[in-house]
């Protein structure tokens, strides 16, 4: 049978071939099997999805009325709160395409203020904002991007660059932290043109904070010698700036001050932010124009948009600062990790920059999907150990790894109660090793 893995979630059935991926890193992984797509022959597989399914999916059945879920998979699971549904039913709105949806021009002005562009454009999705902005950016099909290996623009987003808009990547790995090397990216550039052998390099794409890598913060000193470095060849930067405003509560800088070094960029307001739907593509007003075009030609343009704007200017109006403490709590989950005794689990603390924590599994008695069902699993005798049963959803990740998100629906409490659930599938782990041994 075909089993076709996306998003590197792996299924939760599987077992022989768990120490095949742990023993391999994920830019081999992404080398060899184009990181989306692994295909091979197994009995009883079957698909697993990155944003739908995996080891933390389960069935409710069975489970008691006094079970909490901490869902951990991602920040894309937040859901609007009073105050926000009340501002999106009470938006002023318009036609948005005809450029008089009120609410979406004060968010578009106060986005662009807030980023220090001269303009900005809401759009449906981050993957669309991307799109738009290397369609703008790369003038011609067959003009080519520079992006990051492990870049969410070249892994996640099914290569609509090349699909749609004709345009060539070209990657450069990336490091642990996000960064990529100078000398390798400068390498990348092509300088043949006008030679009909080569695309023409236009952009460089960078990712800040980096989602594969951890929720890495791009330090201020690598944006300004990549500008630098773009500068010096006539080359454009666009910024994939999902969780950028995470980036700059960890700096303790404002996001204009981050934005200095780049022509564009895109923020997703409804990951920490909260907001159901957008992203805010940044700017030049005339690059901005030209996104306008784009984003009708893609079937983004909305009309009554507002009622969808109301949440984007309550999100960068209200929730920027509570994600200092998403980044708390994911530091704060990482501490217990590290306490376990003896060790079970191995992370980097000074990596934890953000809301976005990858830990690996150390013993080789509880491998990353076993660990993930049994997090997610209420136990036999658990809800009188811990006072309640505990569902914590998170996904199993590459390199042996585990990957959990903080984000606004995960309080302090819920953080503790993770940990408690933690202890206790470490604890029975290790009484079922003694057991066997």
């Amino acid at each position: 049978m075909i089993i076709d893995l996306i998003d590197l979630k792996f299924n939760s059935k599987r077992k022989r071939s768990d120490v095949f991926f742990e023993k391999m890193s994920l830019r081999t992984l992404a080398s060899k099997f184009h990181f989306r797509t692994f295909v091979f022959t197994r009995r009883h597989a079957d698909k697993r999805n990155y944003y739908k399914s995996g080891g933390s999916t389960i069935s409710e059945a069975g489970q008691g009325a006094h079970v909490r879920v901490v869902d951990l998979r991602s920040d894309t699971v937040t859901k609007p709160g009073a105050a926000m549904r009340r501002a999106i039913a009470e938006a002023q709105v318009g036609d948005d395409v005809m450029g008089e949806d009120p609410t979406v021009n004060e968010l578009q002005k106060m986005a662009a203020d807030m980023f220090g562009m001269e303009a900005s454009l809401f759009v449906p999705t981050g993957t669309m904002s991307n799109l738009i902005a290397v369609m703008v950016h790369c003038r011609e099909r067959g003009d080519e991007m520079i992006v990051g290996d492990l870049s969410h623009l070249h892994i996640y987003e099914q290569g609509g660059s090349a699909q749609l808009a004709g345009v060539h990547a070209t990657t450069a790995a990336n490091l642990p932290d996000g960064t990529m090397d100078l000398e390798e990216l400068e390498s990348k550039i092509r300088h043949g043109y006008p030679d009909p052998h080569y695309p023409r390099s236009r952009l460089i794409c960078v990712e800040n904070t980096h989602n594969i890598q951890g929720g890495r913060v791009l330090p201020l000193h690598f944006l300004q010698d990549v500008r630098s470095l773009a500068d010096k060849h006539g080359l454009s930067v666009h910024t994939d700036g999902a969780r950028l405003m995470n980036a700059a509560v960890a700096l303790g800088v404002s996001a204009a001050e981050i934005l200095q070094y780049t022509h564009t960029v895109s923020v997703c307001l409804s990951k920490g932010l909260g907001a159901p739907v957008g992203s805010v593509l940044a700017g030049p007003r005339d690059f901005i124009s030209r996104a306008v075009r784009c984003r009708k030609a893609l079937g983004g343009g909305m009309r009554q948009a507002g009622i969808l704007a109301a949440a984007g200017k309550m999100s960068l109006l209200e929730m920027v600062e509570r994600l200092r403490e998403d980044h708390d709590n994911a530091k704060t989950f990482a501490r217990a990790l590290l306490a376990c005794e003896p060790p079970l689990f191995a992370v980097d603390l000074a990596a934890v920059e953000t809301n976005i924590l990858r830990f690996q599994v150390r013993d080789p008695a509880l491998n990353p999907v076993d660990f993930c069902e049994r997090m997610a699993q209420v136990g036999q005798g658990e809800e009188e150990e811990l006072g309640q049963g505990v569902r914590v959803l998170m996904y199993p990740h590459f390199g042996n790894s585990v990957r959990a998100v903080w984000h606004l629906g995960i309080s302090p409490e819920d953080t503790q109660m993770a940990i408690q659930k933690m202890q206790l599938v470490a604890r029975q782990c290790l009484e079922n090793k003694k057991q066997m041994d």
